[in-house]
């Protein structure tokens, strides 16, 4: 892609963890003349970041950052986003586009619009991620076959957005547009609920009196493993999330232990049949993600091979 053809120019990362690390490396690989600039509220994290050399420039305040950036994306707690671009106002310039990669996006978008009112604003989820977090944590194909989702105001300036999905699919993702709050329901059902879920069985099993904890531990079939990879995922984010995102997962939680106490009746009653057609139907979902290259039928997912693709 040459020069003139580069839908941004200078694109500012502030927060530096997993996606905001995976970011950098993604658009350095992808788009190589864009200069990026980075940072951390943690000082150490920016020490990390300059060592590996993650940006062009690791700068030592929010706003000496985004100076210069026709690109600005948050890559904070949901929580702090607020909080993040209030303190990276005082460097924006005209006509800068601001986004974020969080996973609730009603509440993100009205937090940055009473933060930053007269900015362009355009909120984006990429739907990617690991267990894993902090500036060595990121990948450049993190992003690559993963969805990533905008929700843009009514009024977007539909340059902005084009530029903007141009450099999502730079990136190897795939873009889809929708209400901040159809995807903030979206969300609770694919990722937020599965993320309590894992939470709650993870922390009730270390919590049992009559198995130890050095049982669970060794005795962990499958399942449970995937639940504590789900469970080692950043607290901050995640309680974050699960505030700003109350609404929508207080519905599907209302809906989940709807669907938990009927299946606890057909254990209790002895209802085979309901059982195996409640699973032969949840069989199918997995399939289909398999289908859609959402995920890999290798027994380990495929998760290997990304280990060392930093």
């Amino acid at each position: 892609m040459s020069a003139q053809d580069l839908p941004f120019r200078h694109v500012a990362v502030i927060g530096l963890g997993l996606l905001g690390s995976s970011l950098a490396r993604a658009v350095r690989a992808a788009l190589p003349a864009i200069r990026i600039s980075g940072y951390d509220a943690d000082p150490a994290v920016r020490l990390r970041a300059r060592d590996i050399a993650l940006a062009d420039v690791i700068a030592d305040s929010p706003a000496e950052t985004v100076e210069g950036a026709d690109l600005v994306v948050l890559c904070v707690p949901v929580g702090a986003m607020g909080e993040a671009a209030r303190a990276m106002a005082p460097g924006l310039g005209a006509g800068v586009v601001i986004s974020d990669v969080g996973s609730s996006k009603a509440g993100v978008a009205a937090a940055l619009a009473a933060a930053l009112p007269g900015h362009r604003i355009i909120p984006a989820h990429p739907v990617a991620g690991t267990e894993q977090s902090g500036p060595d944590a990121g990948f450049s194909t993190l992003f690559r076959n993963r969805w990533c989702i905008l929700t843009p105001p009514a009024d977007v300036d539909q340059a902005d957005l084009a530029r903007l999905v141009a450099l999502w699919e730079a990136l190897g993702a795939r873009v889809e547009t929708m209400d901040a709050e159809h995807h903030d329901l979206v969300l609770a059902v694919t990722s937020h609920l599965p993320h309590l879920i894992a939470y709650t069985i993870v922390g009730t099993a270390s919590d049992l009196e009559r198995v130890t904890q050095s049982e669970v531990i060794k005795y962990s079939a499958g399942g449970f493993r995937d639940f504590t990879r789900i469970a080692a995922s950043d607290p901050t984010m995640w309680r974050d999330v699960f505030l700003t995102n109350r609404d929508a997962v207080l519905a599907m939680l209302g809906r989940f232990n709807r669907d938990l106490a009927e299946l606890e009746t057909a254990i209790r009653d002895g209802d085979g049949d309901t059982l195996f057609d409640h699973f032969t139907r949840t069989r199918a979902i997995r399939r289909s993600i398999i289908e859609m290259g959402q995920d890999d039928a290798r027994p380990d997912f495929g998760r290997s091979d990304h280990s060392g693709a930093k």
